[in-house]
């Protein structure tokens, strides 16, 4: 990739450029569907942990779970959640957003004093598209999307993800590759300065 193309991934509709990355064991959880189903999120989780040299957690100390997965048939549903209104503050005035935009996903992060990611909560609306899916693709994307981050039009034109000739779901390389380099011990766990994606393409081009 670019320097161009890394600054655009994390260039935001305004124009600021803000990345972030995990500062902490990732320890997820999901809501709304089947124990299977976590066991998928959980197996993508660790791909992307391998990927980027990190761990996984079966808990995280203040939250018990910090990357929550909740998947619903419509935006309502999550008025119902308890307790969800603590962790999503504004959560009254983002349901009927979602409902008007008909969307089908949103993330909410939280940082620590650092600027690192230390909290995810994503929210999945199973429409027809996604139902179409399989669970892996499904958990795969939202695990990577999780994983940085990302601008909010990161890829809105493009998936992170890419099909294999014999029908596989994978990472896109190039992805892959901004994922690991953002996650090389050398870079920070937060930046706003866009000079730091020619950082990442350093990075990049030093591992290819």
């Amino acid at each position: 990739m670019t320097p161009d193309e890394i600054q655009a991934l994390f260039t935001r509709s305004d124009g600021s450029y803000r990345f972030a990355r995990w500062g902490r064991p990732v320890a997820p959880v999901v809501f709304g569907t089947d124990d299977a189903t976590l066991g998928v999120v959980k197996g993508a989780a660790e791909a992307v942990a391998r990927l980027s040299g990190r761990t996984l957690a079966e808990t995280d100390p203040e939250l018990g779970s910090n990357l929550m997965m909740f998947f619903v048939s419509g935006w309502d549903e999550l008025a119902d959640v308890p307790d969800l209104d603590r962790l999503v503050p504004d959560l009254d005035s983002l349901i009927p957003r979602l409902v008007s935009a008909e969307a089908n996903q949103y993330r909410v992060f939280r940082f620590d004093a650092a600027g690192a990611i230390r909290a995810c909560f994503a929210f999945i609306r199973m429409d027809a598209h996604l139902a179409e899916l399989p669970a892996e693709t499904i958990a795969l994307g939202q695990v990577v999307q999780s994983a940085l981050l990302w601008s909010d039009t990161a890829f809105a034109g493009t998936s992170p993800l890419a099909r294999t000739e014999d029908g596989h779901t994978i990472l896109r390389p190039e992805i892959a590759d901004v994922i690991r380099a953002a996650y090389d011990p050398v870079m920070p766990d937060m930046a706003d300065d866009p000079a730091h994606a020619l950082r990442l393409f350093a990075r990049l081009r030093a591992a290819g």
